[in-house]
């Protein structure tokens, strides 16, 4: 899988919404969602990044100019099924060393004798598999990538993720593929982040309410009270992806909360649709039932939060749930 995949759902929402198409986000990206985005007047190219599954898919796919991603060998005798004049548009990929989906590069000259006579080949691509650190497997992949493309004169190449992007300008080749950087994480791990926050986070206070010292916090009373202690009930929850991870206990540091302006730590575990923030330190009168505090955003990035929990941004932004209501600012 690529970031493209891995962001899907996230980017098939966000054209969805705006183009004022119903989409189920929960739903992998199949051949269904692709046709409603067509039908609704979306005429650019949509590629169909796990490729297909049957031969029975391969005339709608043709029908509505769809390009697949073919990175498996019964694809390709699948393909044969398809009349010549039902050409479509394949993105080839290869793998160079992350061994998880694409033909091994030693089948480039084979696959581009082969391919040339019956489709359209419209991106060669492979993926890093260790773009984010200092590794010998990323010199190796340029290399690789570079003799499979020998093979391919004058289509157009991909092989650079997020932080492929930063590796060297030789891995950028005609596209790059930034996935979960477009969405504020940081594709240099343990480096300043490039990129800035685009993703926001909000829940609704529901209760307030105030402890004595040495009461507990949440399930299994893993939390204690230090102090006396003012607390906000927040309706959000694991049930809404808000990482368990991010729980806070005595002996663990969980995640933050922005309330009034001020960072507040979480106290005690995610439950399914709550947490509780200790914001004993907020002016009393700037806390009320029904105000949102910012669970991202505010100086909370996708990594900080990630942190907390134990995780990585990557994580984070796809376990967001359905339950929230969404914001798209152009």
């Amino acid at each position: 899988m690529t970031p493209w995949e891995d962001y899907l759902d996230w980017q098939l929402e966000d054209l969805a919404a705006a183009h004022n198409i119903p989409f189920d986000a929960d739903e992998l990206l199949e051949l269904d969602d692709a046709v409603r985005l067509r039908d609704a007047g979306y005429s650019q190219r949509i590629l169909l990044l796990e490729g297909f599954f049957s031969t029975d898919e391969l005339p709608e796919i043709a029908h509505h100019r769809f390009a697949i991603m073919v990175h498996a060998h019964e694809q390709l005798q699948m393909l044969k099924s398809l009349p010549a004049q039902s050409k479509v548009d394949v993105f080839l990929k290869f793998n160079t060393g992350m061994n998880r989906l694409g033909f091994f590069d030693h089948e480039a000259a084979t696959l581009a004798a082969e391919l040339d006579q019956d489709h359209d080949i419209a991106l060669v691509m492979s993926h890093f598999a260790c773009s984010e650190e200092d590794h010998p497997l990323n010199a190796l992949q340029v290399a690789r990538f570079r003799a499979v493309r020998g093979h391919f004169p004058g289509i157009p190449g991909s092989l650079a993720n997020c932080s492929g992007i930063f590796l060297v300008p030789s891995s950028h080749h005609d596209l790059v593929r930034p996935g979960v950087a477009l969405y504020g994480a940081n594709p240099l791990p343990g480096r300043p982040n490039p990129m800035q926050p685009v993703v926001s986070l909000h829940g609704r206070i529901v209760q307030t309410r105030d402890i004595p010292a040495g009461a507990t916090v949440g399930y299994s009373a893993t939390w204690t009270a230090r102090r006396p202690t003012r607390l906000a009930v927040v309706s959000v929850g694991y049930a809404d992806g808000f990482l368990r991870g991010a729980s806070a206990s005595d002996i663990k540091t969980g995640a933050d909360a922005i309330v009034a302006g001020q960072r507040c730590p979480l106290a005690g575990r995610v439950s399914m649709d709550l947490i509780v923030v200790d914001v004993t330190d907020v002016e009393e009168t700037r806390v009320s039932r029904g105000d949102l505090v910012t669970l991202l955003g505010e100086g909370i990035g996708v990594d900080d939060l990630a942190a907390r929990a134990g995780t990585i941004g990557y994580e984070v932004l796809t376990s967001l749930g359905r339950r929230y209501r969404r914001v798209y600012r152009s």
